[in-house]
């Protein structure tokens, strides 16, 4: 029986031999060590090497490797430790690289290049390929148009069967994907879609035109990349055909790069969730963003949180007479203002993903309400009861005490459970991100809102 291949730990002993080589000057040695990791890895070494050694000698190992793992590997790197590398090469070993990479990949690359290295580049593009790629470039960069690739198998509706797959053999190597192929009228509009597993089962004889499928989903080019990437979680595809606003094919979007919109999206609302306004920081790593650009994003909503923090102090402030007579009430505040902020930001976080994944929608606003009604009452009894029996048996203060304290728990727990759980639609119905204001807005309001009922309940039970 074979022992267990641990790939990491021979992904760090390889690193730990480069780094060594490298310092030793024995970059033909360090360059074959590098040659025993998987693309993917090797760009993880080459950003460590960069990080650790230097930038130069990074980009040495870099350019003796073979021409064809360079060109893998390089789409592989970080934007920063690409834009290194291009600084360094010439521009023959540029527009190799270019050249040789699929289609998406090289418009990414380009998209992050100086204006006058990609005016270089272009004039030495074969024309077709040049229109081809300044349309690309000029798409917005959050839409489905900059997400896509032309790189797909395209096959004509009165091919036959046996036509269409030696069609495939002979363009496949270039497509994106063979997976799905796409039929296209003379117009280049999209007319249908057909997979590789039915044509590989149909009869060589049949036509293309009956077997395709005629009902799909497709995405218009100027679709958010955020929809598209919804739209890959519902339906669980490889890929997805772009069309513009007269149906043409322009592209496919590939399940690869929607990966990589996933993480950003998600990045950027746990960013915006917890009140970091990202300004593009998304596009870079935590360690490569300048200390003021911390500050820039996460200052704003902390200055709009200290000013309505101030409605807070007011409330407080206005029942002074009530705490300095009974000072027992002020132990209590900070758990029960903590409770209603945690409760809201729990149901705020579940609805922001509902809308997000398309479980609910803004109509279900009245079915949520209810529902977080019920979820606030239960989870506000419960924490209730066991405050009850601590503050009389743990903390000795009498019953009344105990009462104010438990019901202020059981109104600020379904207040919070109602406000986390409509802000999210609110801010939707709004067209404002739910994610950029939902955490922030429940923080300030259930605050003010817990003090205000806390006092108000004591006001009743204590007769204040």
């Amino acid at each position: 029986m074979e022992a267990n291949y641990d790939y990491e730990e021979v992904k760090d002993e390889v690193i730990e031999t480069l780094l060594k080589l490298l310092n030793e000057k024995k970059y033909f040695k360090a360059r074959d060590e590098l040659l025993k990791l998987n693309f993917v890895d090797a760009a993880d070494a080459l950003e460590e090497v960069s990080e650790e050694v230097g930038v130069d000698k990074a980009v040495i190992l870099f350019r003796l490797l073979p021409k064809d793992i360079s060109v893998e590997v390089f789409a592989e790197l970080h934007p920063d430790d690409q834009q290194s590398i291009v600084n360094s090469i010439t521009h023959s070993e540029l527009e190799y690289i270019l050249q040789e990479m699929d289609f998406d990949d090289k418009i990414d690359i380009l998209e992050e290049l100086p204006a006058n290295v990609v005016d270089k580049i272009l004039e030495n593009t074969p024309k077709d390929e040049r229109r081809l790629i300044n349309t690309f470039l000029n798409y917005p960069p959050t839409c489905a148009g900059s997400l896509m690739t032309p790189d797909y198998i395209s096959l004509d509706k009165d091919w036959n069967v046996q036509k269409a797959l030696e069609h495939i053999k002979t363009v496949g190597m270039d497509a994106e994907t063979i997976y799905t192929c796409y039929v296209k009228d003379r117009g280049r509009k999209l007319i249908g879609i057909v997979s590789l597993s039915t044509l590989v089962i149909s009869d060589p004889l049949v036509k293309i035109r009956d077997i395709m499928i005629t009902e799909y989903i497709w995405e218009n080019v100027y679709e958010d990349q955020e929809v598209v990437a919804d739209d890959f979680r519902k339906y669980g595809f490889l890929a997805l055909p772009v069309v513009d606003n007269e149906h043409r094919l322009v592209g496919i979007v590939t399940v690869d790069d929607i990966l990589d919109v996933i993480e950003e999206e998600t990045t950027e609302d746990f960013e915006r969730m917890n009140g970091v306004l990202d300004f593009d920081s998304t596009e870079r790593e935590y360690l490569d963003i300048p200390v003021y650009q911390h500050v820039i994003n996460r200052l704003p909503w902390l200055v709009i949180l200290m000013v309505s923090y101030i409605v807070t102090g007011s409330v407080i402030n206005g029942f002074e007479k009530m705490i300095s007579s009974v000072v027992a009430l002020v132990a209590y505040m900070p758990m029960l203002m903590g409770t209603g902020g945690n409760t809201g930001s729990q149901a705020a976080t579940l609805i922001i993903r509902g809308l997000a994944t398309d479980e609910v929608d803004t109509s279900d606003a009245i079915k949520i309400l209810w529902k977080e009604f019920r979820i606030g009452f239960s989870i506000g009894a419960i924490l209730s009861i066991i405050n009850f029996f601590r503050i009389i048996y743990l903390d000795g203060e009498s019953v009344g005490i105990a009462l104010t304290i438990c019901v202020s728990m059981l109104v600020i727990v379904i207040f919070a459970k109602a406000l986390g759980s409509m802000i999210p639609i609110l801010a939707k119905v709004c067209k404002i991100d739910p994610a950029l204001i939902a955490n922030p807005a429940i923080s300030s309001i259930s605050d003010t809102v817990s003090c205000l009922t806390y006092f108000t309940v004591a006001t009743l039970f204590l007769n204040l």
